[in-house]
Parts: structure tokens; sequence; C-alpha cells
């Protein structure tokens, strides 16, 4: 699983001008399986995001799950693209559909599960994603 996890003010997802999800301060992020992922390491990367202590305090820095803070899950197969050769990226390390939406449904469960408040996106629509980026604060993520 790989994620990019944005420390946000604000982000939001339409589809077809109707915003499906939006949170205010926390956590976007964008979530790809692989060919190679299963239910554990979808369990991982959410444990990962909801851990990440990224939120500055006065003691010291906090995650998500410290300060109770959401988390915009918005799935992203895009996230495994391989442009290493020519100038189309191939596609061939994403897991196809079938196998990739149960994943990203396991993040967005064991998050809850872990008491995050989740918003997300719709999985396989055209979407657009909104986000003050905090920071800038923006990690790659991967199992």
């Amino acid at each position: 699983m790989r994620a990019v996890v944005s420390r946000v003010g604000t982000a939001a997802v339409t589809v077809d001008g109707a915003v499906v999800g939006e949170i205010g301060h926390g956590l976007l992020s964008l979530v790809g399986a692989g060919r190679d992922d299963d239910a554990d390491r979808a369990r991982a990367i959410a444990r990962k995001i909801h851990e990440l202590r990224i939120f500055p305090t006065d003691d010291g820095a906090r995650s998500a799950a410290d300060l109770g803070l959401p988390v915009l899950v918005v799935s992203q197969f895009t996230l495994y693209a391989d442009t290493r050769k020519g100038r189309r990226p191939s596609w061939d390390g994403a897991a196809p559909a079938e196998e990739a939406e149960p994943l990203i449904d396991e993040v967005v469960a064991e998050l809850r599960r872990r008491g995050a408040t989740v918003a997300t996106g719709v999985f396989r629509a055209s979407m657009q994603v909104s986000s003050v980026n905090l920071g800038p604060m923006t990690l790659l993520l991967e199992t």
C-alpha cells in the first residue's frame, strides 16, 4: 500500500458537482493499493496514517490519533505509476479495481476502528480534490 498524506487546514472531494467528503483541520490521505497488497498491509498503513506525529504542539509533535483529528481518504491508483521509461506511465503495479476497492475500504474501516472520523471520496469516480496544505507537510508512506 502507498499513501500520500498531507496535514491540512481543510480538504474536500467533489464528484459531479456535489461534495462527497470534507474535513477541517486533519489529514488528507491519497491511498493506493498495489498488486501484492492484502488486508494486513491495508491495516498497517491505516495505523501509520493515524499515528504519524506531524502536528506540532507546545509539548512536541502529536498524531491525528492523539488529537482526535479527522482523515479524508481518497483512493488513488496513480500512486503506482511507473514513469521510469518514456512519457506514458505504466499502471502495471496497481492492483486491479476489484482487488483494490476492498483494500481501500479496509484502510477506512481500520481508521474507524481506531476511533478516527473518516470522510472518503468515491472509488473509481472522477473526483476533484481540494485542500489547504499546512506547513506544507506532505509525506509518502509505503508498507
